[in-house]
């Protein structure tokens, strides 16, 4: 693998990398980077690998601590990540970390149940404990929109606190989801062949009339009737957007994996414009797979018409946001082998050869960071299509070349990336079987 002047791109990769040795310091070069942006967002090229969740754990503690970060915005639903919010922020019944994760029980339940995210949330949770009472707590929130069902209760929930007339209407709007017995995919199915009327005008109307209302349900001071609303409206949104989405998921990947991204971003864009105060705008870490974090015009997924929350999230903020990859070589890792089976302890095979992964691994560096925003030739070389793999909820080494890797172009894809040659597998709180209900996260793309 040499290029013109005879040289190893993996050695040009070596000669600008930033190894990582475990020190307090490994990362004082991307907070350089950071500087004053608004949005960090770290990626991940697995849902189930240990190394990963831990580095952004660290990331996201020093974005926090340095740079005045004030929320962590996951790939997870926004009930469940609200309940982790109530949590970390002293409110809600929850007691401890794993019982403010209970929420997570979709499949695949160890993304968000697992030995990692419970000592981060934890850590969170003690660090705004610590805060002065004057200074804003760190808060939680979940971006997808597989919560079609249970947020439906949530915005009945709220409006039958603050205005029953309001709950009676929605009743009666979200009504038509009920012939559907809670099964969002079986609603999608009828929905997308007209078989059974959409019930999208009354997630429309719903929507509206919540906003409409907002000035009646909020005292113009004060925050926590302004959380709940949030919350709330957030909930009638999701709802809106989680109806096309089940229509879409039958029209094919492109159109549903499009509904899904701009749904999150927009609840990123929502997110920020909630927790902006005046003279101090917000700033916010999102964690989620490099799929949907690393620009997809950079892949095969734009070429494919598909767009992704990195791609939107640079349209509309540009420098303001950072996009950071992950990247592994071989280990272990926690996938089923299919929707719905158990996690099981996976070996993940070697990179392939013309990969990124196979790349980074002849550097010899078992961890580094590498800033993909310089001129040098380290970058120039890497910015030709190559192999780049994603491991979701699924893991199926047997075919991997073909269920697995997709082309890149790395430094268009993101601002810097994190290698770890040899990682391990997440550790899952639980190995019970998912409940039934809602779909699964990340179906059907299992990223």
């Amino acid at each position: 693998m040499l290029n013109i002047a005879g040289t190893s791109i993996a050695q040009a990769v070596r000669q600008v990398a930033y190894p990582l040795r475990g020190a307090a310091s490994d990362y004082d070069p991307l907070m350089d980077w950071v500087g004053d942006a608004r949005l960090v967002l770290l990626g991940e090229a697995t849902h189930g690998t240990h190394e990963f969740y831990q580095q952004r754990a660290e990331i996201t503690q020093r974005l926090i601590q340095e740079k005045g970060f004030t929320a962590v915005a996951i790939e997870a639903d926004f009930p469940d990540g609200y309940r982790v919010n109530r949590f970390v922020r002293g409110m809600g019944d929850d007691q401890t970390p794993e019982e403010a994760l209970r929420g997570f029980q979709q499949f695949p339940t160890w993304m968000w149940r697992n030995a990692d995210v419970v000592n981060f949330v934890g850590w969170l949770r003690q660090y705004n404990d610590a805060l002065a009472t004057d200074r804003p707590k760190v808060g939680f929130y979940g971006l997808d929109l597989y919560s079609l069902y249970a947020s439906m209760g949530e915005v009945l929930k709220y409006l039958e606190q603050v205005d029953p007339e309001a709950a009676q209407r929605a009743r009666d709007r979200y009504a038509c989801f009920e012939h559907f017995e809670q099964d969002s995919q079986e609603y999608g199915f009828f929905a997308s062949l007209d078989i059974e009327e959409s019930c999208r005008d009354g997630t429309v109307s719903q929507l509206l009339d919540l906003q409409q209302q907002a000035a009646k349900y909020v005292q113009r001071d004060s925050q926590a009737e302004a959380d709940e609303f949030f919350y709330a409206e957030q909930n009638a949104r999701l709802v809106k957007n989680a109806e096309e989405y089940y229509r879409s998921m039958f029209q094919g990947r492109v159109d549903s994996w499009n509904v899904r991204d701009k749904h999150m971003a927009e609840t990123l864009e929502q997110l920020l414009a909630h927790l902006d105060r005046p003279g101090n705008q917000s700033k916010i870490v999102v964690w989620e797979h490099n799929s949907h974090l690393g620009d997809a015009r950079a892949t095969d997924m734009g070429q494919a018409g598909e767009w992704n929350v990195g791609q939107l999230v640079r349209e509309r903020y540009g420098k303001e946001a950072i996009l950071v990859g992950f990247t592994t070589y071989s280990g272990t890792v926690t996938a089923a082998s299919n929707w719905s089976d158990l996690p099981q302890l996976k070996q993940v095979n070697p990179g392939l050869p013309d990969s990124y992964e196979a790349l980074f691994h002849d550097t010899g560096l078992p961890r580094f960071l590498l800033n993909l925003r310089e001129q040098n030739q380290a970058v120039a070389e890497l910015s030709q299509n190559r192999l780049e793999r994603a491991i979701g909820v699924i893991y199926r080494p047997e075919s991997e070349r073909h269920s697995h890797y997709f082309y890149a172009r790395l430094p268009e894809q993101f601002d810097a990336v994190i290698h770890i040659d040899e990682t391990q597998a997440v550790q899952p709180l639980d190995l019970a079987p998912p409940e039934t209900g809602e779909v699964p996260e990340t179906f059907p793309s299992a990223l």
